[in-house]
């Protein structure tokens, strides 16, 4: 869940002064969905599939879910000559994918299957660090975090893990729900899930991964009588109804019972929240 540049510098001057998580403001905002023309090119009712079986192995090896109900990565494993060739490979295979050719569902699982790999990867490369805010890659003096880093080419398009959120995923499909599967190797992110995307399955698991982050404490808890949400509802707002009400709305439609009454008693949303530590394996408590 990337957020601005500008914020990304401000997250990191906080994290020199305070231990995560981090609480943003309502006025900081993300970038907005700006749909890039050339990736609406499909082939409707398309057979083309991508194999993703490379991929679900891999994440069977490293991703740990917790008992916490918050999912961790091995990251050493993953700097292993063998994971790091495979994971590479899987890679080179979605950047040589004509995904011009495929249909939307087809393409969609494409998209955030690409951009959770190429984060794994990223994070592989610099580990270790504390937080994906300490992998200043992106350009720009006051950039932090790897988003706007040149990472791939797909069709001879040069891609930014930016230009794959937020030009691609966001705006072509317009589908809130995405952000509860694009990854960003944070505590305070939705959990990077254990097996691959795929269109055949894509709606249920976005409708599974939505109810998992809702219903979790990083979509939103109680603090002393006072509603604190997750902060991907503030720097997002605009993919949630544009407002608090519109995103009181979607955390009712998936939270439980229990959860909906704290949403019916809390009426407006007091803070929001999130936590930039790293979804480190090695880290997580015994």
């Amino acid at each position: 869940m990337p957020v601005p540049s500008v914020f990304r510098a401000a997250a990191a001057a906080l994290l020199a002064l305070t231990a995560l998580p981090v609480s943003a403001g309502s006025a900081l905002a993300a970038p907005k969905a700006d749909a890039w023309p050339r990736w609406e090119a499909h082939v409707a009712g398309s057979e083309r599939a991508v194999d993703h079986d490379p991929w679900d192995a891999i994440l069977a090896e490293v991703v740990r879910p917790g008992d916490d109900g918050i999912a961790r990565v091995d990251y050493p494993a993953l700097t292993g000559d063998a994971l790091r060739s495979r994971l590479d490979g899987y890679i080179a295979q979605l950047a040589g994918t004509p995904v011009s050719e495929l249909d939307r569902a087809e393409q969609q699982a494409y998209w955030i299957n690409l951009y959770n790999a190429l984060t794994l990867q990223v994070m592989r490369d610099h580990y270790p660090v504390d937080s994906i805010l300490d992998v200043d890659i992106s350009p720009g003096l006051f950039s932090n975090g790897p988003w706007g880093a040149e990472l791939i080419a797909v069709e001879g398009e040069v891609l930014t893990l930016d230009d794959i959120e937020h030009r691609i995923l966001r705006p072509l499909w317009e589908d809130p729900r995405v952000h509860y599967a694009v990854n960003c190797a944070s505590i305070g992110c939705p959990n990077l899930q254990g097996r691959a995307w795929r269109a055949a399955t894509l709606d249920a698991d976005l409708e599974a991964a939505a109810t998992a982050f809702v219903n979790h404490d990083r979509g939103f808890t109680v603090d002393d009588g006072d509603l604190v949400v997750s902060s991907i509802y503030d720097w997002f707002i605009a993919d949630f109804g544009g407002n608090d009400e519109g995103v009181l709305r979607h955390l009712a439609q998936y939270a439980s019972p229990d959860r909906q009454a704290i949403l019916q008693s809390a009426r407006r949303i007091s803070d929001h929240r999130y936590d930039w530590a790293l979804n480190d394996l090695a880290g997580a408590s015994p």
